[in-house]
Order: C-alpha cells, then structure tokens, then sequence
C-alpha cells in the first residue's frame, strides 16, 4: 500500500474500523477508539481534527487496502476460464460490500463535497471496470460469452444491486428465507448474489457447455 499514513495513524484506524463494525458509527466514541488504541484522546485531534474526520481518513484507507487486495485476488485467478473470473469477481465485490456495509451512509454524505474522496472512488471503480473489460473480451473471444456489454454497467448492476438490499433490509428481509438476527446479513448476501450471478451471465449470453 503506497506509503499514505503513518503506522500510528495505521494503528487507530485499525481500532476505529474494529469498534464501528461492532458498534456502528454513532455507537462508537472517541473515547472508546482511544481507549482500545491505548492513546490519548488528545491524539485523533492530532492525527485527524476530529472524529468525523477521522472517518475520512478511515475511509480512504479502506479503500487502498481494498484496491490492494483486489489486485492481489485479480492475479490469483487471471488464468482462469473468463466465467470462472466473472463468478468470482462478483462474489468478491459483493462480499466487500456486506462486510463494510457501516462506510455506505457515510460515503453518501461525504461525496456531496469532498473531492479526495470522489477521486478514491473513481480510482478504485476504474480498476473494476478495467478487469471486467480483460475478462469480458476473453469470454466473447473463446466463445463463452455471446454478448459484450459494457464492463461499467456490469459494475452499475453489481454494486446498486447490492447496495439496494444493504440499505433497504425493511422491504429484502421479506423475501430472505431461512433468517434470524444473526443471520439475516448472510443470507441476504447469499441471495443478491446468487441473483446478479444469473443476471450477468444472462446480459453476457454465457454458453455453457
């Protein structure tokens, strides 16, 4: 990961996304982060002005770990069949967003006016979209696929899918069967996706032998 924060403000964030995940956003303290983190509080104002920024910082970091570890999977499965790649890619963006599920209210407040974040974002959406084309053509080109859409529609149906359900549980929890409290996150995932893993492959035209 290019040399962005320091191990200390590494540190915190670590702690921070710790507790949020837990807790929530608003559930969390400063005190809490700071007491994990074994710091002053007087340090988040040092290293971040507060904590909303803090989140700023959180965010960003999130999303170059998460760019980092996208190319580190994209490299275990080039060699694939272009379907192999496209199943797996799915599962991988769909995971991403259950599991930070507590960044997206955040982000859609953050984005109306912060530009470091949108140019984040539209970094990491390119890179997406990027190994979506490679394996779209691949598949097209071995016959696989029948139809060439566009990689950032794919990338469109993927993330708003999944966003849906994150943000709409009230209406989706009723048609997730088999849930309870604990369960419901999985199950839910597991049903989005195995949805967008017939809708891509129906827009791709996958011909399966």
């Amino acid at each position: 990961m290019k040399k962005k924060f320091t191990e200390k403000q590494i540190h915190i964030l670590d702690i921070a996304e710790e507790l949020i995940a837990k807790k929530g956003y608003e559930g969390t303290s400063v005190r809490d982060i700071c007491s994990k983190a074994n710091i002053n509080v007087a340090m988040i104002s040092y290293y971040f002005g507060s904590k909303e920024k803090m989140m700023s910082y959180l965010y960003q970091y999130r999303v170059l770990k998460t760019r980092e570890n996208f190319s580190e999977f994209a490299d275990t499965i080039k060699d694939g069949k272009p379907e192999m790649q496209m199943k797996e890619i799915i599962k991988y963006i769909v995971a991403q967003l259950f599991k930070y599920n507590y960044f997206h209210g955040f982000v859609t407040q953050e984005l109306r006016h912060t530009d470091n974040l949108k140019d984040e974002l539209l970094d990491f959406y390119q890179l997406f979209v990027k190994k979506l084309d490679e394996v779209i053509k691949k598949g097209v080109a071995s016959g696989v696929f029948t139809f060439t859409p566009k990689p950032e529609d794919i990338l469109t149906t993927i993330i708003g899918s999944t966003l849906f359900v994150i943000r709409n549980r009230n209406f989706y929890e009723l048609y997730v069967p088999n849930k309870s409290e604990e369960t419901y996150s999985k199950e839910a995932e597991k049903k989005v996706r195995m949805n967008l893993l017939m809708s891509v492959f129906a827009i791709l035209g996958y011909a399966a032998d």
